[in-house]
């Protein structure tokens, strides 16, 4: 029986609900409630409104590398992050004020039959051989695009300057994108905007801790390093701020969880007996294209093996629990969504590949189930 503590996404107190609220004080049309306690703050007018995202930072992260640090004293509430709880769903509901069900981007690596392929995202990458795509006929993102947050508050407020700061290798979604590697650089380039004379809005990513809790696992050196690093930096900049009448706000995408097992599903022979195609999306949150007169059997060798680490639903059953949120459901759901998915609840995940796969590294730590850990990020308000 399963008695580990599991978080859904509360699309009512989300980062969905974050984001909604900066929306909603630019005077953008939007359908999704704010978070109460940002609505009241953003009752007062503001020079420069600055949302920094630290990928990777749950707030369980914050209680193990830094509970008395300066993100734990001045964090206003627990939300949680969308769902899956993973880079390219949560921050793609940043950049458009909209869930995963609306946007279509749901998961690292998404199957689109156009191509016959499972491919990366965010990087145009062949999830499976490591390829990238730089010829322009294969380009996932052109058949998921939506329209930025920067577009529709420049739109709706057209005396505002929207900006976004992000590492070098991300594609530009704002017509003022600036280039920042590191934290230091991030810091930097934040002050000189909201020393100018205009009206702007800024959202500032960062890469980090989620690249080092892959790597080092959630109680490293290395991460406690970083975090304690980047509240020094972040106050520095928060000091160098007064008097321009700024408010800065500070969360996460999404967390992340400690992996201490690994099965591989290309290995499983009774699985794969089963199955039509690889599975895809992510290791924590995967899907199964399941043979119609194998659907009995896949379900009793799954909830006899795994049913201590895994939830299974049915498609219909995710998606009437609308863990994607609610709204109009992107033409291309059911493309992505095979009969089954499976969500992790423990600390296992699923290694997925084919026989021509190129080797990753395995992680230490990561997110995408509906653990505390991966699922609760800190809102926070200087």
């Amino acid at each position: 029986m399963i008695d580990k503590k599991i978080v859904f996404p509360d699309y009512k107190n989300s980062i969905l609900n974050l984001i909604n609220s900066i929306l909603k004080y630019y005077k953008v049309n939007t359908k999704y409630n704010g978070i109460d306690i940002l609505d009241e703050v953003l009752q007062n007018r503001y020079q420069n409104i600055v949302l920094i995202i630290l990928d990777g930072m749950g707030e369980k992260i914050l209680d193990i590398t830094s509970p008395e640090g300066l993100f734990k004293e001045k964090q206003k509430k627990t939300i949680t992050s969308v769902f899956p709880s993973t880079t390219a769903a949560a921050m793609t509901t940043y950049y458009s004020g909209k869930p995963p069900i609306e946007t279509g981007w749901i998961a690292w690596s998404q199957y689109f039959k156009e191509y016959g392929r499972s491919i990366d995202i965010l990087p145009n990458r062949d999830s499976y051989t490591g390829e990238i795509y730089k010829d322009a006929k294969i380009n996932v993102q052109e058949q998921i695009q939506y329209i930025s947050i920067y577009d529709q508050i420049e739109e709706a407020s057209k005396e505002v300057k929207a900006y976004e700061i992000s590492p070098s290798y991300c594609m530009s979604r704002s017509k003022r994108n600036i280039n920042a590697n590191t934290i230091e650089i991030l810091c930097d380039s934040i002050e000189a905007i909201c020393k100018n004379t205009d009206k702007n809005f800024i959202l500032a990513y960062n890469d980090e801790p989620d690249g080092l809790l892959h790597k080092c696992g959630c109680k490293s050196s290395e991460v406690k390093e970083f975090i304690l690093d980047t509240e020094k930096k972040i106050e520095d900049l928060y000091n160098n701020l007064q008097g321009t009448n700024t408010l800065l706000i500070i969360s996460a995408d999404h967390g992340h969880k400690d992996i201490e097992k690994v099965y591989d599903i290309l290995h499983m022979e009774d699985i794969q007996d089963c199955l039509i195609m690889p599975p895809s999306l992510e290791s924590r949150c995967t899907t199964f294209w399941i043979k119609e007169e194998k659907k009995k059997q896949f379900e009793q060798i799954f909830k006899e093996r795994f049913r201590e680490e895994f939830l299974l639903y049915t498609r219909e059953e995710f998606l009437e629990k609308h863990m994607l949120g609610y709204g109009n459901k992107h033409k291309k759901i059911d493309d992505f969504i095979g009969n089954y998915i499976s969500v992790s609840i423990g600390s296992a995940s699923f290694k997925l590949g084919t026989n021509i796969s190129k080797e990753k590294p395995e992680k230490k730590s990561t997110h995408c189930g509906l653990s505390p850990e991966e699922m609760e990020v800190p809102f926070i308000i200087l």
